[in-house]
Order: structure tokens, then sequence, then C-alpha cells
């Protein structure tokens, strides 16, 4: 992990926890790192409830000054108008959102999401002034047929070639073999990939945007394996799944700098 670029650690909480639960978790959560002395300049954490939950959210984080950044998990390719179901890039700026995810894999798969789509929904995101958490990974096939890196490459590729290299996005390693499997790539893996993507950026925008542009790794992260991820040199931190539903678990996870060594 390059100390220049500020680590991320951001919980997908996916389809989980009603608006009520929510306030409840994410009061447990500031409480659970402020006991632990949780420093917010050395790790960010950016929360990505479902939508019905992100007034409530934005609410409780402002009353209590709560150390997160809000998220959402997907977004319009639309401003607005006749489009039943989506949900706007500037609805989710007034809600004070800061990131949005695009090009999870589940959106992929379930809602048939395009490399093109992918690229309008980072081009919404950015019109509105969202950073988008641009995610790419591959399956168990193409891990056979292409390697590891193929793949997500030319996913990110279609999305850089739509972006500017002023725009502010981040970019999530997240095997799709991975996700929700409990059985996450290896660091050295994750690291691999990472550098390829690294170098896919600076081919499309330069040399110093990729230095500065955070990569992080999505796929079955926890408290126990973080560590060894961050002390890799091209990861910046992580785009965590089931281990942002459990306080105790994702607090130990957010605190990972007092666990890295450089061997680790």
């Amino acid at each position: 992990m390059a100390t220049m670029r500020r680590p991320l650690i951001a919980g997908n909480w996916k389809m989980n926890l009603d608006h009520l639960q929510a306030i409840a978790f994410t009061q447990k959560l500031g409480w659970a790192l402020k006991d632990a002395k949780y420093i917010a300049s050395d790790v960010e954490v950016a929360l990505f409830p479902p939508f019905t939950d992100l007034r409530s959210l934005q609410t409780l984080i402002n009353a209590d000054s709560l150390p997160f950044e809000l998220g959402a998990q997907d977004l319009s390719v639309h401003d607005d108008g006749a489009h039943t179901g989506d949900v706007s890039g500037a609805f989710l700026k007034a809600l004070e959102c800061s990131y949005v995810i695009v090009g999870h894999s589940e959106r992929r798969a379930d809602h048939h999401e395009t490399d093109d789509t992918i690229a309008a929904k980072s081009v919404a995101a950015r019109r509105h002034g969202l950073t988008p958490i641009v995610c790419v990974g591959e399956t168990a096939e193409d891990l056979e047929l292409h390697g590891a890196s193929k793949v997500p490459v030319d996913q990110l590729t279609v999305v850089l070639n739509s972006l500017s290299k002023d725009d502010d996005y981040v970019v999530a390693y997240e095997p799709v073999w991975a996700i929700g499997s409990g059985q996450a790539a290896t660091a050295d893996q994750a690291n691999d990939v990472a550098r390829a993507l690294r170098e896919t950026i600076s081919s499309v925008h330069g040399p110093d945007k990729a230095e500065t542009t955070r990569i992080l790794y999505g796929g079955s992260v926890k408290a126990a394996n973080i560590a060894s991820f961050m002390s890799r040199e091209h990861v910046d931190g992580a785009l965590v799944g089931g281990a942002s539903l459990d306080v105790s678990e994702f607090s130990s996870l957010i605190q990972f700098p007092k666990h890295v060594t450089l061997d680790s």
C-alpha cells in the first residue's frame, strides 16, 4: 500500500438492514471505533446501505458527527424523467453521498449490466460530483480461460475511455469466484491484478493518475486477512460485503493499521 493513498474501507451492505436497523448498526460502529481510538485521518470509512436507509444515515452521521462517508450501491444513467425504479445521481448528491458503487458483479449478473452501461453510470456519477467505485473482476471460468487480470483490465478500460484523467474514481477488484465464497484471493494474487489495473490507468490516463488512484480488493475480506492485503503495494483498501454487517468484525477490520507489517 502506497502511503500517499489514504486507505479506504467500504462496507457494502447489499440488500440488508432496514432504516431502523441501519441506524442502530451505525451508532454501534461509531461507539466501537471511538472506544478503539480509531483515527479517521489514517483510514477512510464509507458505508453503502440500501437506498431506503440513506436519508436516515445522512441525518445520523451529521447529527452525531460520525467519521463516515456515505455511498449508494448503484445509480441510474439518467438524471431524471420516466425511469420507474431508477435513482438519479442528483438525488444521491442531495443526500450528501460521496461515493456510488458501479458495476458490482451482482448487478452485472442480476441486471445484465454491460461494460458500456457501467461506463455510462460512471459518467453519470461524475456529472453529479459523486466518486464511482468501479467494480471489475473475473468469474472462475474467466480465470481458467484467460488468467486473473485480462477480464478486469478489459472491463476497466471501457470505463476509463469514457472518463477524463481529471475525474475522481476508485477501482475495486472483486474476483467473482471469491465473493461470498469464504475463499479469498491470496494477497499476492490481489496485488498482481491491482498492479495490472494500475498499469491500465497509467496507459489511459497517465502515470500521475495511476499513482494517486486507489484500488481496493473485495471478496471474502475479513478482519483475519485484511492486514495481509493491505501490506501489498498496490492494494489501497477493501470493498467489504458480509463482514461489514457485523459491528465487531467490521470495526476490527477497519483498525487494520494496528496489524499491518511488511511481511503480513
